[in-house]
């Protein structure tokens, strides 16, 4: 039995689960492990922004070395200094760096020499990029390779659709050698917080966003437009950003959560406000790394109740650090049966044949909408087969790590596959098939992992032996329900709140093909959900049991609308 909103019965597209082309990753660029910042207290150029002033004319040594002496927030008295030592001659100002040997490359050489950078890197050459220079001042070369690795982040997190400025504060919060997936986490959180509107935005931000602008055009425009730029932050006609510490929030190591199916003490116990106990049970799930205070925001919202802390890689075999936050017991909980594999061997015995020993996985590192293209695993292959140094080995393992990448061949390695994904996540295979391949990526990126979400909603079956009333907020492909049913757990009745097609797509397919008895719901706009409406849900079907919401990085205008939707319930529930 069904009832929905949605136009979905109206509309009928062709789709097809072919290869279309995915987010892809990043030319393979030469990124050994980056040394210390040799910048005190701001963050490392990017390569763009060394390139702005190398095509003005100036040599790219006179660059570091002046972004290195005052840093490069403020382009005035950078340009200034590098003017000064350009006055007073190559050598005096970088020393035994000859004038000849340091001509500026153009903008457009070194975009055409990206896609090379990997396959001209044998491990020994230090040089950035495969780009030498006759500079032997070893500290230019840590402080320029610092600055690839970050550029190389910013790009990737650039291509994955995320803005300029997004993908700066969050390598800056969580540091430079934070993994793509955790800087990802980051910057979904900052946005679920509402972060961005409390930040401070610093004038190298500015700058960064000014050069980013404008290619190889003169000096004289450049600085115009950056002044431009800084009077319009200054007078407040530019993004509104208050507070200027931004670090990442304080999570418990190990995230093990309240506690794990194999823990042999007995439970910590926790007191509850008087206004949180339910039923109605809550759920509310968001990424863990957010910045410093939205955990508190979030807390608040829910009663001051402390979030639970969980890695799903103790539940699995790939790692996904969530943070819940709930009304539920914390004791008697039952893990799904049989337990999920918790290594890549144990879960796809066949990759073991080609794993090098070299790469230490034995778990995947996070499963990310945005996924390799042929072309990036192809370098990687014809790499490894022209050298074995160990300096190229450590940088395919970190690129493997980034995109979750496992060893199919000699050399050779591969993306997951969506039925994959299904199966570490602990969905039923073949949950997303029949929608494009991005979109399966998309959708599994984005949901719940089943048997660490099943492991708490465990203690519902008991207490609800003739089934639940679930009201579900944006929860993607419905890995909460899928939870549910694989506990055993009846639902009487799901409304389903989804704004995304294919995943409403996706949910009625599992709800079908699993033969639900229960009555269906569907609802396509959450800010449909007045409070009028939720009454007359409330009445209709005498309340509901359970409210679960979240995912890892949509519908960041959930955290707004989750307590007003669940104070709503409590006031309908309490007046029946």
């Amino acid at each position: 039995d069904r009832d929905s909103d949605s136009d979905d019965n109206v509309k009928f597209e062709w789709e097809s689960d072919g290869e279309a082309e995915p987010s892809s990753a990043p030319a393979f660029r030469n990124s050994d492990a980056p040394g210390p910042s040799t910048l005190a207290n701001e963050e490392v150029p990017s390569t763009a922004l060394i390139e702005e002033y190398v095509a003005m004319g100036f040599p790219k040594e006179i660059v570091v070395k002046g972004m290195k002496e005052i840093g490069h927030s403020d382009a005035d008295a950078l340009l200034e200094l590098i003017l000064t030592y350009q006055a007073l001659g190559a050598d005096d100002a970088v020393g035994n760096c000859s004038t000849s040997g340091c001509a500026p490359q153009s903008v457009e050489e070194v975009d055409d020499d990206d896609d090379l950078d990997f396959e001209n890197w044998d491990g020994d050459d230090d040089d950035v990029g495969g780009r030498g220079t006759n500079c032997d001042d070893p500290g230019d070369e840590d402080f320029l390779q610092e600055m690839s690795q970050k550029d190389k982040k910013i790009n990737s997190l650039v291509g994955m659709g995320f803005a300029e400025d997004e993908a700066n504060i969050a390598i800056r919060r969580c540091g430079v050698d934070a993994d793509l997936c955790v800087l990802v986490d980051s910057i979904s959180a900052s946005l679920v917080a509402g972060d961005f509107n409390s930040r401070n935005i610093s004038d190298h931000q500015v700058m960064d966003r000014c050069f980013d602008s404008f290619g190889g055009r003169k000096k004289a425009r450049l600085m115009e437009e950056s002044k431009k730029r800084r009077m319009q932050y200054a007078q407040g006609s530019g993004p509104s950003f208050a507070g200027s510490h931004d670090e990442p929030t304080r999570i418990p190591d190990p995230m093990v959560g309240f506690n794990l199916p194999s823990d042999r003490k007995p439970s910590m116990t926790r007191m509850l406000p008087e206004q949180a106990i339910g039923p109605p049970f809550f759920y509310f799930q968001n990424v863990a790394r957010a910045p410093r205070g939205a955990w508190t925001t979030i807390s608040k919202k829910f009663y001051d109740i402390q979030p639970e802390f969980v890695d799903s890689k103790y539940f699995c075999a790939a790692s996904r650090e969530s943070g819940y936050i709930h009304n539920l017991p914390i004791e008697n909980r039952e893990a799904l049966l049989p337990f999920p594999p918790k290594t890549v061997f144990d879960a796809f015995p066949h990759y073991k044949k080609w794993w090098p020993s070299w790469d230490p996985r034995r778990q995947l590192n996070c499963l990310q909408a945005s996924v390799a293209t042929a072309k990036f695993t192809d370098q990687i292959q014809r790499a490894l087969a022209r050298s074995g140094n160990p300096s190229v080995q450590k940088h395919v393992v970190d690129e493997c790590k980034t995109w979750d990448l496992v060893w199919v061949g000699k050399n050779k390695v591969a993306q997951l596959e969506p039925d994959e994904m299904e199966s570490l996540l602990g969905f039923p295979r073949d949950h997303t098939r029949g929608i494009v391949k991005t979109e399966r990526y998309r959708s599994l990126a984005n949901s719940f992992q089943v048997d660490t979400v099943a492991y708490h909603l465990s203690v519902l079956r008991d207490m609800f032996p003739n089934g639940v009333n679930v009201l579900s907020l944006s929860t993607g492909i419905g890995g909460g329900v899928v939870a549910l049913h694989r506990l055993g757990i009846r639902m009487r009745t799901v409304v389903s709140v989804e704004k995304g097609e294919t995943n409403r797509r996706v949910f009625n397919g599992w709800w079908d093909q699993t033969h639900q008895t229960g009555k269906l719901v569907e609802i396509a706009d959450l800010k449909s959900l007045t409070n009028e409406r939720i009454a007359s849900l409330v009445g209709r079907f005498g309340g509901f049991d359970l409210v679960i919401g979240g995912s890892q990085g949509e519908q960041s205008g959930l955290l707004y609308d989750y307590p007003r939707i669940l104070d709503a319930i409590k006031s309908a529930m309490a007046r029946m």
